[in-house]
C-alpha cells in the first residue's frame, strides 16, 4: 500500500475505537512460533530507544523462549524528542535514554550483548539512509528474521529505517517483517479494509504481555516518569495503551 505521510499531531486515535476496528479484528491470528520457524536469529531494528518493545517486545520474548538468539539494533539515541526543554538537554536525553534501553532488555531477559547502538542523529535518519542500510546490511547472515518499522509509520525516522531494512533484507537474502507504531494515532480504525495487504495479529500470552508492560516502564523519560520535564511526554497514557493489547501486528 502507497500510504501519504501525514503529520503526527493531536491526541490521535483512542484505543477504544481500535477495539472495535473491524479490520484490525479481522486481521489473522498467527502464532509466535509460526512467525518464528525456522530462523536462525530475530534482528530487530529500532529507530529510537523503545520502539523495538513497542512494536514487537512480545515476539523478542517468544524467541527467547524458543532458545533463538534476538539482536537489537538501536539506530539512534533518541536525543532530540524534547527540543524545548532546558532540563532535558540532548546529552542528558542520550545518556539517559541508553540506560532506559539497557533497562528494558534486562527486562525482557538480554543485556548489553544484544545490542548494538549505531548513534545516528534523532531526527534526521533519512540524511543517513545508505549508511544505515550497509550497517544492517553488514549485521546480517543467512537465517536471520529482520523486523523494522512499517515503511509508511510517518514518522521521518520510522520511514527512513524501514527503508534501510527492507534494502539490508535485499542484499542479505534474508527474511523481513515490518511492525507499526504510530500508524496506530492516525489510520483509520473504522475503514472497510486494512491498510495491508499482508499482515498478521500475534497473539501474546498473559506472560508476554506482563514482561512487555515492565519493559515499556522502564521508558520513563517518554512517559513523563522523571522531573523536570514541562510538557506532554511523547508516551503518554493514551498512546501506550495501544501496546497494551494481547497482540501484536507484523507487516509482510
Amino acid at each position: 500500500m502507497d500510504t501519504v505521510t501525514v503529520p503526527i499531531s493531536g491526541p490521535g486515535n483512542r484505543e477504544v475505537d481500535w477495539d472495535r476496528s473491524g479490520w484490525l479484528r479481522a486481521l489473522p491470528d498467527r502464532e509466535a512460533g509460526a512467525v518464528l520457524a525456522d530462523i536462525r536469529r530475530l534482528v530487530v531494528v529500532s529507530p529510537h530507544p523503545d520502539d523495538e518493545v513497542l512494536g514487537c517486545g512480545g515476539l523478542m520474548q517468544a524467541a527467547l523462549d524458543q532458545g533463538i538468539d534476538v539482536h537489537v539494533v538501536s539506530v539512534t539515541d533518541g536525543e532530540a524528542c524534547y527540543t524545548d526543554q532546558p532540563l532535558w538537554p540532548a546529552a542528558r536525553l542520550r545518556d539517559a535514554r541508553r540506560r532506559e534501553l539497557a533497562d528494558a532488555m534486562r527486562l525482557l531477559g538480554m543485556d548489553a550483548t544484544h545490542v548494538t547502538t549505531l548513534a545516528l542523529p534523532d531526527g534526521a535518519v533519512a540524511t543517513h539512509e545508505a549508511d544505515l542500510a550497509a550497517a544492517l546490511a553488514a549485521q546480517l547472515v543467512a537465517g536471520d528474521l529482520l523486523v523494522a518499522p512499517w515503511i509508511h509509520d510517518a514518522h521521518p525516522d520510522h520511514d527512513a529505517t524501514g527503508r534501510a531494512a527492507l534494502a539490508a533484507a535485499a542484499s542479505r537474502a534474508v527474511n523481513v517483517l515490518q511492525y507499526p507504531v504510530w500508524a496506530w494515532h492516525w489510520l483509520d480504525p473504522h475503514a472497510m479494509t486494512a491498510p495491508w495487504s499482508a499482515a498478521a495479529r500475534i497473539p501474546l500470552s498473559a506472560t508476554l504481555l506482563r514482561r512487555k508492560q515492565r519493559a515499556l516502564d522502564a521508558f520513563a523519560t517518554q512517559t513523563g516518569a522523571v522531573d523536570g520535564l514541562a510538557c506532554a511526554p511523547i508516551l503518554p497514557e493514551h498512546v501506550t495503551a495501544r501496546f497494551r493489547r494481547p497482540f501484536e501486528v507484523l507487516i509482510g
